[in-house]
């Protein structure tokens, strides 16, 4: 085989027909940089910094070191995701021997040009789609259309990028390059970037965006009243950045970006590489889980399950076997389940005459030896042939119906046993698949293998209602794949456009859908599922359309993710309450003081002392603590079915703070302290709540908040802006707080009534 000579490949290469690398990119450091920077939320929190930076207050900046933190983490957490995605890309990019100039050269997957010749042997991975020119093989083409029976390939016949090469040896000649390929036609579904289906950071952006389009006026109108009132510019900015930045839940953002981060540490430890951090929370949300049979509930290879005897003519069948499994050394999964049977027999060598390999068209291999004569070992019809006898193949056809593979050994043309061979269910798939039943969630197995054969072994890994399976052949519309996935639980025979479309059925119908996926035939039905989980040694593709990937292929680690996420869901949504009470108190204090004659009695720094104490610390404590609650309703429901009682609790105080201080006639540094330590009063009654079942860590976090207070009441009044108040003051504080408990209890049963009332039963659910 003599191949392109040095100069045809240099013209091809000026042409630009060369198999450039197409394989997915993850983001630059710039685009991840410029990603977290350029957000709406940073965008506010810097116009308000540079307000109280002009008037000279850089005291009261504090509040944006928030957004300093949340991009620093957030740069971090993606680069450092990006550079593990990369080196596993790296570690997996193959080499390719190409025939050039009569010699056989190695080069990369990318330097192979247009009717270059390869030469492919067992285990290589073909590059780009070919012809065959000479020799035959066996090809896996599992990872392209999800079928994992070897196709025999012969001259003339193509070859698939993205397959494997099981058996033989053959070159052939290179057809498509680049996009052209078959392979890369497919992952290009990958291209498209999806937004993560996440109810915690959709709710946070939409309640960001809202307060963001409240800010303008309410700043405007706010700042016009404040500086009638103090004819000061410096004091109006500093009260209306205190009205305004009070409303923004700034810290909620670092939290839930610390929380997922801490999650996709955790993670880690557990082989598990999370490319996109929302994804965390999706999989604890998922209602639906779909499989593939391979990698997940199997490990992808064969064992003998049973060697059935047919003669008592070899009473050293076993050293036969070893002998001839040596011997021929082949390496494709029926083979390498029955050399593992016999392997370790211990036995003396025998003299070989012939070696016959495997042939797909024969369908069996053999060996002479001197000593016994001819072994062949093979399928049952190809190796009998007409002695293929009503009673074997009765047995035979029992053992296919439950999904197993048999092959007969024959010695000088007569039938001595018969090996009955499974695939290798995962030790830890039945305790797996249990977990996710006892959460309620439904698993779909969706794959290319036979359909009879697909649901046997979920069967034997203990999959409930596994019986119930569809040949996806016989599913010839959108509507009948509709309705199917409504009814059947294991789907076989599907080409990849139909997964991506039961995935998107399942959506319609309402289902948080997950799906796992290692092959190029996954990528589209990855990207569409709310959470795509890829194996590692499956494709490049497959890992790169995912947003979390199995490092050691373990479906055991899954249930180790869903307790990360429900750690995540239910601390962040705690947590939450702490944050949009503030929101919701400031924003109708806000509301108040344009419409009254008052100063805003605030700073800018208040905000952060009490917010760093009832809010920003407790919250981080409270969202890394363990919670594996299972996640019930709506985010954005719960969380303001709580916020709104404290919210409105605070704003009762400061209404009566200011009605007291108008009856006594008090300071505006008189009234600042007050409503500033009645806001605190009602804060810690929040944080109570928010904190029960209130444990020994908790309690002490609460007692902690209570001192650090009084200190800074009592020896850091010139920094928070404090003054001492009259004791008839602290007694009058002393009594709204003990007021307010009951207070935030009514308003907590009221707004619960309101709830259950208003709310639809699928939103309030969901």
């Amino acid at each position: 085989m003599q191949g392109l000579t040095k100069a045809e490949v240099e013209e091809r290469i000026n042409k630009g027909l060369v198999n450039t690398d197409v394989q997915i990119k993850t983001k630059t450091i710039g685009q991840i940089i410029s990603g977290h920077t350029f957000t709406m939320f940073n965008f506010v929190i810097a116009i308000l910094a540079i307000c109280v930076a002009m008037v000279n207050s850089f005291k009261n900046m504090t509040f944006a070191g928030v957004a300093v933190w949340n991009l620093i983490l957030g740069v971090f957490q993606e680069i450092k995701a990006k550079r593990i995605i990369d080196k596993l890309s790296l570690l997996t990019n193959p080499k390719s021997v190409v025939i050039r100039d009569g010699k056989e050269q190695n080069v990369a997957l990318g330097e192979i040009v247009l009717d270059d010749i390869i030469l492919l042997q067992n285990g290589n991975q073909i590059p780009a789609d070919c012809i065959v020119c000479e020799g035959e093989c066996q090809v896996n083409e599992g990872l392209i259309t999800g079928e994992s029976e070897p196709v025999l390939k012969k001259q003339g016949d193509e070859l698939l990028s993205g397959s494997f090469i099981v058996s033989g040896r053959t070159f052939a000649k290179v057809i498509h390059i680049g996009m052209d390929n078959y392979v890369n036609k497919i992952t290009s579904q990958a291209k498209y970037i999806k937004k993560p289906n996440s109810q915690i950071l959709n709710s946070i952006n939409t309640i960001i965006k809202y307060i963001s389009i409240c800010l303008i006026p309410l700043g405007i109108l706010l700042f016009l009243q404040q500086y009638n009132i103090a004819g000061s510019i410096r004091e109006a900015v500093i009260g209306t950045v205190a009205g305004i930045i009070g409303m923004i839940p700034s810290g909620l953002v670092l939290l839930t970006t610390i929380v997922m981060s801490v999650s996709v540490i955790r993670l880690s430890k557990y082989n598990t590489l999370v490319q996109e951090m929302a994804c965390v929370e999706m999989l604890a949300r998922v209602d639906v889980l779909c499989l593939d049979k391979t990698g997940t509930i199997t490990e992808g290879s064969m064992k003998v399950d049973d060697v059935h005897i047919l003669t008592d003519d070899y009473d050293d069948f076993g050293c036969i076997m070893h002998n001839f499994c040596k011997v021929i050394g082949d390496n494709n999964p029926t083979f390498c389940a029955v050399n593992e049977k016999f392997k370790d027999i211990k036995c003396n060598d025998y003299s070989v005459k012939e070696i016959i390999p495997f042939s797909s068209a024969r369908k069996y291999s053999g060996v002479v030896f001197d000593e016994f004569g001819k072994v062949i070992m093979g399928a049952p019809e190809f190796v009998l042939g007409n002695t293929y006898d009503e009673e074997l193949k009765f047995k035979v056809d029992e053992y296919s119906a439950k999904g197993k593979r048999v092959v007969v050994v024959c010695i000088n043309d007569k039938a001595v046993a018969m090996i009955v061979i499974g695939d290798i269910i995962r030790k830890e798939a039945k305790e797996t698949l249990e977990f996710f039943e006892e959460q309620g969630v439904i698993i779909k197995i969706i794959s290319g293998d036979n359909p009879v054969t697909v649901s046997k072994v979920a069967e034997d890994a203990g999959l409930k209602n596994a019986d119930k399976w569809m040949n996806a052949t016989e599913l010839k519309s959108d509507e009948e794949i509709y309705e199917a996935v409504k009814e059947y639980t294991v789907f076989g025979r599907v080409t990849p456009e139909q997964k991506y479309k039961i995935i998107k059925a399942l959506k319609e119908q309402g289902h948080t859908v997950g799906m796992t996926g290692d092959g190029a035939n996954d990528v589209m039905a990855l990207k569409e599922s709310d959470c795509s989980i890829a194996m590692q040694s499956g494709s490049d593709a497959a890992r790169n359309a995912s947003q979390l990937i199995l490092l050691d292929s373990n479906f055991a680690s899954m249930p180790k993710i869903v307790a990360e996420g429900r750690r995540t869901i239910n601390n962040v949504e705690r947590s939450a309450v702490l944050y949009l009470s503030k929101t919701i108190y400031s924003i109708i204090l806000c509301l108040i003081f344009i419409f009254i004659s008052l100063a805003y009695p605030f700073q800018p720094i208040q905000f952060t002392l009490i917010g760093a104490l009832s809010i920003g610390i407790p919250s981080f404590i409270l969202g890394l603590q363990p919670n594996k609650n299972l996640v019930r309703g709506n985010f954005l429901v719960n969380v303001l079915k709580k916020a709104v009682p404290g919210g409105i609790m605070v704003v009762l105080n400061i209404v009566a703070g200011i009605i007291l201080a108008n009856i006594l006639n008090l300071s505006s540094e008189h009234i600042s302290t007050m409503c500033t330590i009645l806001m605190a009063v009602a804060s810690m009654i929040i944080l109570l709540d928010v904190c029960r079942p209130v444990n020994l860590l908790r309690g002490i976090m609460i007692l902690c908040f209570a001192v650090c207070f009084i200190i800074a009441l009592n020896y850091m009044e010139g920094i928070f802006g404090i003054s001492i108040l009259k004791i008839e003051i602290y007694t009058f504080i002393a009594a709204c707080g003990l007021i307010s408990y009951s207070v935030y209890t009514c308003i907590s049963l009221l707004v619960d009534y309101f709830f259950a009332r208003n709310m639809s039963n699928d939103f309030y659910l969901n």
